[in-house]
């Protein structure tokens, strides 16, 4: 019998974002793939109590609450493995994380090196903790998960780690329930979002490019008036100018993008939600003219599958991981250059319905690609490999 031993703070949280919805998609596949398997026994150990979402516990899966929480990673998990090396043959954490020392061999986890790239861009305690965390982690794992192709070459180039030791496990994902119909409306009433939109989905922080979005959108509209400026001296229908909906928390050094919004001249055509909850965000796709991702860095981009998976173009950055999870499917630019993302903007605005529904039928086969099943039988076929 295999004794697996899970990491699953990451996972036991209410609130879920990024990594946190990465661990509990894993191990919530993970429970379902070892359902009928009696060779493997799996402990998830937490630094709290069980959150009642995370599965059930059953012959071959159990929890484990242990403590102190306080330097968990560093101390209590040290600790518990030391007194448990012989319980477990493997220890498994879908984080960047991994104890400075563990008494059993582990596999880690790596979404993504951006805190290399823009090291300016994270909080000094969290660029630390990711510099020297992440490397050790990465040095002593048996072997490394990460989400993507790109993320895979960069853990090979940083931190000189063999081809075959990395293993690619593409995340997913699923939208929750959606909001009743008249909710929706209503979120949409108090956000002002009455017309045609282009949508920006995420966090406002730098590295996602939000200040060269808004320069594109606002050639996009100099663009359109001039448009309107012939088919208004030819008598004819002029074309409406929609809206640059972004929507989102604000993030980390957020300032700048901010300024630059309040002083654009078409500040009052971009339209700034906030926080938004799951709830509204596939109607808020299903709505747009085409979403934009025009990240500098991505190690996947979740919101160009969300935009695939509701048939809605997304105008993505030619760079990191993009094209990777796009494919054909999604328009390509250079992220620096607004007058290449305005004629993208314009294209989709300006697309045929005949040339949209292959668009749509593209993006539907390209986004069944990524699988939380799929994903996870990659992982125990890792843990099983080095059992």
């Amino acid at each position: 019998m295999i004794k697996i031993a899970i990491d699953g703070n990451e996972a036991n949280v209410k609130n879920r974002v990024g990594s946190n919805t990465y661990a509990f998609a894993i191990i919530s596949e993970l429970y379902k793939l070892t359902e009928n398997r009696k060779n493997i026994d799996i402990t998830i150990l937490l630094s709290s109590k069980k959150l009642g979402d995370l599965p059930k516990t059953r012959n071959g899966w159990r929890y484990m609450v242990v403590g102190p929480s306080k330097f968990w990673t560093q101390w209590a998990l040290p600790i518990h493995l030391f007194l448990h090396q012989n319980d477990y043959k493997l220890f498994f954490t879908p984080s960047h994380y991994a104890p400075r020392i563990s008494s059993v061999p582990y596999i880690s986890s790596v979404m993504d090196l951006a805190y290399l790239h823009y090291p300016k861009q994270f909080r000094f305690n969290d660029l630390m903790q990711l510099k020297n965390w992440t490397k050790y982690s990465v040095k002593n794992a048996r072997k490394i998960i990460t989400i993507s192709k790109f993320s895979k070459k960069e853990i090979q180039k940083h931190y000189h780690v063999a081809e075959k030791d990395i293993i690619v496990a593409y995340p997913s994902f699923q939208f929750g329930e959606s909001a009743p119909i008249e909710e929706v409306r209503n979120f949409f009433r108090t956000n002002k979002i009455r017309s045609k939109y282009f949508l920006y989905l995420g966090t406002l922080q730098p590295r996602k490019n939000i200040i060269e979005l808004v320069t594109a959108y606002e050639e996009f509209l100099r663009k359109l008036a001039a448009t309107n400026l012939k088919i208004k001296n030819k008598n004819q229908r002029q074309i409406s100018e929609p809206d640059l909906v972004i929507a989102g928390k604000t993030g980390w050094l957020a300032d700048e993008i901010l300024a630059r919004i309040a002083n654009s001249p078409f500040k009052e055509k971009i339209i700034l939600t906030g926080f938004v909850e799951d709830k509204f965000k596939k109607a808020l796709y299903q709505n747009a003219i085409a979403s934009l991702l025009l990240s500098l860095y991505e190690g996947f981009g979740i919101p160009a599958l969300e935009s695939m998976q509701t048939g809605t173009i997304p105008i993505v950055a030619n760079n990191s991981s993009l094209p990777e999870v796009v494919g054909s499917t999604g328009l390509l630019v250079k992220a620096n250059d607004p007058h290449e993302i305005s004629s993208a903007m314009m294209r989709v605005y300006q697309m045929p319905h005949k040339e949209l529904l292959k668009f749509k039928t593209a993006m539907h086969r390209q986004s069944k690609k990524f699988s939380w099943h799929e994903t996870a039988k990659i992982i125990l076929k890792t843990i099983e490999n080095e059992k």
